[in-house]
């Protein structure tokens, strides 16, 4: 684990190398909650294999705060609950997934296959933020896994079911986005109106259906 300023009240804690590993990053999340918990810590902000902890440095020492950051992940054990599946039907292609075409250009794949492929994947969510909602999710079929846009959109809509680098994601309000359509759904991924705004969180499961085809979403 490296550990490294970010700015005088933060430090951001980088757990792995390269690809992205799950167990570590469950880890991750179990850290996160520890730090909640604790009077010092101000947020725990989990990263794909990162976390940017907060701290006010006029009433912790940040040496203090980076040594009891090594013990706590020493002593991190993944949550072993039996992580929650949501299912979420997508409108491919056409006027809601209007980079299909360029996808399947890019991959030299047929839009079907891009679509077989991106449905038949099993995803988590490793890490939430960029905008209230928005979900990374890790299980992108590595064929799929291609540079976001050079030039993003102004506007993005949401429910917007993307991909981006080797994530996939889904847009939980209408924002700019560098990251490629592939559809929509209705499903609504944050509103301040429920009990838990939040509809998917750390380590859940999630898995797209195609609309065209029978599906539970």
């Amino acid at each position: 684990m490296k550990i490294s300023m970010a700015g005088t009240g933060g430090l951001l804690l980088d757990m792995a190398e390269g690809a992205f590993d799950e167990a570590v990053q469950a880890r991750i999340w179990a850290m996160a909650r520890t730090l909640g918990a604790s009077e010092w810590c101000t947020q725990a902000v989990p990263g794909v294999n990162n976390l940017l902890v907060t701290f006010d440095p006029l009433v912790a020492d940040g040496e203090k705060v980076s040594q009891k950051l090594g013990i706590l992940w020493a002593e991190a054990v993944a949550d072993d609950t039996p992580p929650a599946v949501i299912d979420v039907r997508v409108d491919y292609g056409g006027a809601f997934g209007e980079d299909l075409p360029e996808i399947a250009s890019r991959t030299g794949l047929t839009e079907d296959e891009v679509i077989a492929l991106h449905a038949s994947g099993t995803y988590r969510v490793a890490a939430i933020g960029a905008m209230p909602g928005f979900v990374y999710l890790t299980g992108l079929d590595s064929r799929l896994a291609i540079p976001r846009r050079h030039s993003p959109r102004l506007r993005v809509e949401q429910g917007a079911v993307v991909i981006g680098g080797g994530h996939a994601g889904i847009m939980p309000c209408a924002a700019p986005s560098g990251w490629h359509i592939m559809g929509r759904t209705k499903l609504d991924m944050f509103s301040p109106h429920r009990q838990d705004p939040l509809l998917l969180h750390l380590g859940d499961i999630v898995r797209f259906h195609d609309s065209r085809k029978d599906c539970p979403a």
